[in-house]
């Protein structure tokens, strides 16, 4: 349709009948004179606009699902994200949990035996300057670490220091094959030296062969001259085994270490050895021993002859054993005369009977 003076008039001319149509309606409500109309338009046009949205439609959402695709998933990639931090956040708290609780329990131990400890956190695990059980820790010189300091954690004896740089220190543990350490007893004062045998128990020499030692019994360090390298005190572990006695001047033992040295996290350096040796007071507390219930039977004989006459009078109990009742009867011969069958005899019939007997005697 061309651009022209008339068209343009048609135009203006059929808005003004619509906007005449639509303020009639408005004002005319449910009466409106144009409701006939409309109703009778959306019978004849309503089946069309159905079936042509019954054919539009699933194109419309196909067009919008993928205009709105790129959305959804920036979406869905920021609740992954949100996710993500979510579940980081969590597993630090966790972390952050037990950190806390392993720096309680070093702090409880340095506080037992009075070490002043330097806390550090183990950074790094492997072989440093050609051993091959050591680890790394965040502390140095810059934090008054120095070689052959004693390092401990909740647990006990974890190693020495060996090498110090500016921030960080690399420590010998217990468990290396190199590592040697003084030992005394608890209660015993047996004393000893342990080394390391990598994931296997202690060896442990006691320096008297004869010594007494079971498994269970535990060991403490026993300390070096200034301190350096070992403070006295610190929990070792406890005896596994015990080799058999053969004559030699020591005595071999085998004890496995409180600490888990392939799971270290918090850790303590002693800065500062206690004033004197705490001895066995570092040692953890024995658990009580569960006691055992005691069940007492009592069993009632059953089968006695005569027990329910033995709870009646004496006659009856007589009369039940012959034996019994002859012995109860009395002897003639300890009495001087014989038992009268018809009955006991009276007092008149013994005084004559006795009287008889000291007038014969008399003639």
């Amino acid at each position: 349709m061309r651009d022209t003076r008339e068209s343009r008039l048609l135009l203006v001319l059929l808005i003004a009948i619509a906007f005449a149509l639509i303020t009639v309606d408005i004002r005319g409500g449910e009466d409106s004179p144009v409701d006939g109309a409309r109703q009778a338009a959306a019978t004849v046009f309503g089946p069309i606009q159905n079936g042509v949205a019954t054919a539009v439609d699933p194109v419309g959402n196909a067009i919008g699902a993928v205009r709105d695709s790129g959305e959804r998933h920036d979406r869905i990639s920021e609740l992954e994200r949100e996710n993500a931090e979510l579940k980081a956040k969590l597993g630090s708290d966790d972390r952050n949990r037990s950190r806390v609780r392993e720096l309680d329990r070093l702090l409880r131990t340095a506080g037992a035996g009075q070490y002043r400890v330097k806390a550090a956190e183990v950074i790094a695990i492997g072989a440093a300057q050609g051993f091959s059980w050591t680890v790394t820790i965040d502390v140095g010189s810059r934090d008054g670490i120095k070689r052959d300091m004693t390092v401990l954690n909740g647990d006990g004896l974890v190693g020495r220091v060996t090498t110090v740089g500016p921030g960080t220190s690399t420590v010998l543990l217990a468990s290396d094959p190199g590592f040697t350490v003084g030992t005394r007893m608890e209660k015993t004062d047996e004393l000893g030296f342990a080394n390391g045998q990598g994931d296997r128990p202690l060896s442990v020499q006691l320096l008297n062969g004869k010594s007494k030692v079971k498994k269970g019994d535990r060991l403490v360090t026993f300390g070096s001259q200034a301190s350096r390298p070992f403070v006295p005190g610190v929990p070792i572990g406890e005896v596994v085994r015990v080799d058999p006695l053969g004559g030699d001047l020591t005595r071999t033992i085998h004890v496995r270490p409180y600490v888990g040295f392939s799971r270290l996290d918090i850790v303590g350096v002693v800065v500062s050895a206690p004033s004197s040796d705490p001895r066995d007071a570092v040692l953890p507390a024995r658990p009580k021993a569960t006691p055992v219930p005691t069940v007492t039977v009592t069993v009632t004989p059953s089968g006695v002859p005569g027990g329910a006459q033995e709870e009646g009078d004496g006659t009856a109990a007589q009369g039940t054993d012959p034996q019994l009742a002859d012995r109860q009867q009395p002897d003639a011969t300890a009495t001087g005369r014989a038992p009268d069958p018809g009955g006991s005899p009276g007092p008149d019939r013994d005084a004559g009977s006795t009287s008889g007997r000291t007038e014969d005697q008399q003639q």
